[in-house]
């Protein structure tokens, strides 16, 4: 978990001249000043000058190496340091009856077992709503505890309630012909462990509602009783799938009614303080089912002699920030959901519709205001410089990616004729000169498969598709990115407090631990201080197009960081940045919305910027709880996936299937299969009669007494024994044998010569950013 940086009342006080401090007084000074330092604070708390701050450098090589102390951006802290802001939740009472609270998002295989902190309730009166208890998710603002001797370490003041214990167990009702019925639990953990519910305690439910229940009691012998506590809805067909996630992740999906009466009494912008663009043919491009459009482009060649073979690209931005005010009913429940979701069978969206699909969306041939960033790009795609405004614009076309790409490759229609030569080539133009800067850049080059599902009217599967990766994707990507940085680089120069888009390099012991697995490999990883996307890369691009390919992009991905939100900025590493913060977006994500506000107030645009009563603290707050909801949205859309997919295939028990193992744990195998993207589970117990041991630093299960191998990235035969819909859970039977160890980092096969790995096609880069 990435350590925020202390604001300026942090910062170290300087001490009496020391000397040269040891290896232990240097480490316990690192954490003992918020676990995030730099080397002048270390020197001037030491009084170190000279030959002692050579000295310095070298025991800090020193304590990098042995992954003691890590350092980002010229600042060092301890691996593992508890964050300033965290979110945690309540798990127990002490003996004396202090609650105590646990970090949510805590990497144990890195860092080991999470930090106890101790529970501090907020002063009276800034903590609105009930009082947290065990279960309770809150927002702490942690302090170490001053030579503390026990297991309990660190303080947390509560900042905010976050989410309330939830002591139901989410499922659907089955009804027995003998009246009162069973519960069939939703989540993976509990598949196949059913509860009972007897007439009396049915509540109303109906044959296959989404229920909430509460265990009423335990038996000795046969299922726990339960008793419906509440009906969520019906899922008598799948196209209410989603509503499993929704609930169980507990996504706010129903706007209050004082926010949709703000959203229907909001009225059009007009062009007072705007600058009137709507002669210039922006144009949108999205995919084909977008019903939101926040985001559109336009490009033309730089005539300035100075700049020849440059460019002039803008990138406008729907003005949501006009429409949802600060303190308003529309903003408290924005940051609330953080960001919308999206499902196959719907979306939950940030804001109502009036706002999203109608006032907010560029639609062609439509007034709407928007923030726009005009940049001025160098023949060799560098950015030379850019400026910001607030318009009202009118988009000339809405184009889908295929349509633009046919476009260009002269499968024109009659939207994409009239716009080829003055609108779309010189986008695709501008495009190419953008690409060499990001091909000189060398951002992290992942290379893999995203799936999609298409849904029937019904709401079933039709079929899983891997979209073909086209130009037209790419050349919008980059422009937002260049759109991103240009809003980082403003508001930074304007000294305005932002959130920032960032993405940690990879920990030291991470990436030894990758080197040590590419060993096995006969890959070699370099040994160097200073990370870079280009060392990923270059694995990367010896295994393209090699059975390998697969296994060695798996195992760069779980070598990263996650991607986050954070009011101090140390750089994104996947896209190979400095700064980085996300503006294009402000319809879907709250983050963006703060980077307009802030834009708004930096560049003096309006009265509806950022206020300046905006703290650090405060969107150090926000940060946190934005980050932890677009991991919620991950997590809840993966699972509708996954349930979508377990109903597609409930009928194909006993079928056999070709794919790959995407996951090893002591447990057994995750493989995930090449047709649909299925995920099942094979247990460790039947995989062959031997024991199977876990070696994580060769992501293999390997025999004890056989050395059969079986290792992520392993193409495999299985066949499907067992599938639960509504957990969205699938259990395999492997039917192909693994390989047999033959000598140091290499391998041969007893059943025969592996399957080569397929063609890529339809595969994304690095993301989400």
């Amino acid at each position: 978990m990435r350590k925020p940086r202390p604001t300026a009342k942090h910062t170290p006080k300087p001490r009496l001249p020391q000397g040269l401090p040891t290896k232990e007084a240097l480490t316990a000074f690192i954490a003992e000043h918020g676990g995030d330092v730099g080397k002048r604070d270390i020197s001037r708390a030491f009084g170190l000058d000279g030959q002692d701050r050579i000295a310095l450098k070298a025991m800090l090589r020193e304590l990098k190496g042995e992954g003691v102390v890590e350092g980002k951006r010229r600042r060092l802290h301890v691996p593992g340091a508890l964050p300033a802001v965290v979110m945690s939740e309540i798990v127990e009472r002490d003996e004396d009856g202090e609650l105590i609270a646990v970090p949510i998002d805590w990497d144990e295989a890195e860092h080991g077992d999470p930090p106890r902190i101790m529970v501090k309730l907020a002063r009276r009166g800034r903590l609105a709503g009930p009082a947290p208890a065990i279960g309770d998710r809150v927002l702490l603002k942690t302090e170490e505890i001053p030579e503390a001797d026990g297991h309990i370490r660190h303080t947390g003041r509560v900042l905010k309630l976050v989410e309330k214990a939830r002591a139901q167990v989410l499922g659907i009702f089955r009804k027995d012909r003998q009246g009162g019925g069973r519960l069939i639990p939703v989540d993976k953990k509990n598949m196949g462990r059913e509860l009972i519910i007897p007439p009396d305690f049915e509540n109303g439910a109906e044959e296959g509602d989404l229920v909430a229940v509460e265990i009423v009691r335990h038996h000795a012998y046969g299922l726990p009783t339960a008793k419906v506590k509440e009906r969520l809805g019906s899922l008598a067909t799948e196209k209410a799938v989603s509503l499993i996630a929704i609930h169980a992740h507990a996504i706010p999906h129903v706007f209050r009614r004082e926010t949709l009466a703000e959203a229907d009494a909001a009225k059009p912008a007009t062009l007072a303080g705007r600058e009137d663009w709507r002669a210039l043919p922006l144009i949108t491009i999205d995919p084909p089912d977008a019903k939101d459009h926040d985001d559109a482009v336009h490009a033309v060649a730089d005539e300035d002699p100075e700049n020849k073979g440059g460019f002039i690209v803008t990138v406008a931005i729907a003005d949501v920030a006009w429409y949802v005010r600060p303190g308003s009913s529309l903003d408290r429940e924005a940051v609330v959901r953080g960001n919308s979701v999206y499902f196959p069978d719907r979306v939950v969206p940030m804001l109502p519709e009036r706002i999203s699909n109608d006032l907010c969306s560029l639609r062609p041939l439509e007034d709407r205001p928007a923030l726009a960033v005009r940049m001025v790009i160098a023949a060799n795609g560098r950015k030379k410089r850019h400026t910001f405004h607030r318009i009202m614009m009118r988009s000339a076309a809405k184009l889908a990616y295929a349509q633009a790409q046919d476009a260009i490759e002269g499968r024109t229609d009659e939207t994409t004729a009239p716009l080829l030569n003055d609108v779309l080539r010189p986008l695709y133009a501008a495009y190419a000169a953008v690409k060499k800067a990001r091909d000189a850049r060398e951002p992290l080059e992942l290379d893999l498969p995203e799936r999609k599902i298409l849904l029937k009217p019904d709401g079933t599967v039709d079929k899983v598709v891997v979209p073909e990766r086209l130009d037209a994707h790419r050349l919008i990507e980059e422009f937002m990115i260049l759109a991103n940085v240009a809003a980082a680089e403003t508001l930074e120069e304007k000294r305005i407090p932002l959130v920032y888009r960032v993405h940690d390099s990879p920990s030291l012991e991470k990436f030894s631990s990758l080197r040590e697995f590419l060993k096995t490999l006969d890959i070699a990883l370099p040994k160097t201080d200073t990370i870079r996307p280009s060392h990923f890369n270059a694995i990367l691009a010896r295994a393209e197009g090699t059975e390998l390919s697969p296994l060695v992009n798996q195992v760069i991905l779980r070598s990263q960081a996650q991607a986050e939100y954070a009011n101090e900025n140390y750089g994104h590493f996947g896209l190979h940045l400095k700064r980085y913060a996300h503006f294009t977006s402000p319809i879907r994500r709250y983050a963006d919305l703060i980077v307009h506000r802030a834009l708004i107030r930096a560049l003096d645009l309006g009265r509806d910027g950022l206020p300046e009563s905006t703290t650090p603290e405060g969107l150090a707050e926000v940060a946190a709880r934005i980050s932890a909801a677009e991991r919620r949205a991950m997590s809840a859309e993966r699972e509708t996936i996954d349930r979508l997919i377990a109903h597609h295939m409930a009928e194909q028990i006993g079928a056999t299937f070709k794919g790959r193992i995407a996951g090893v744990t002591r447990a057994g195998l995750f493989v995930a299969l090449d047709d649909t993207g299925a995920d099942g589970f094979i247990p460790a117990a039947t995989l062959g009669q031997d024991y199977y041991r876990y070696e994580e630093s060769r992501h293999a299960l390997v025999g004890e007494r056989t050395g059969e191998v079986h290792r992520l990235g392993d193409r495999v035969e299985v066949k499907l024994v067992e599938a639960a819909p509504v957990a969205g859970a699938l259990r395999f039977e492997l039917l192909s044998e693994g390989a047999y160890v033959a000598g140091a980092g290499r391998t041969r096969s007893r059943g025969g010569r592996r399957e080569e790995s397929r063609p890529k096609t339809g595969r994304r880069r690095y993301g989400p950013h």
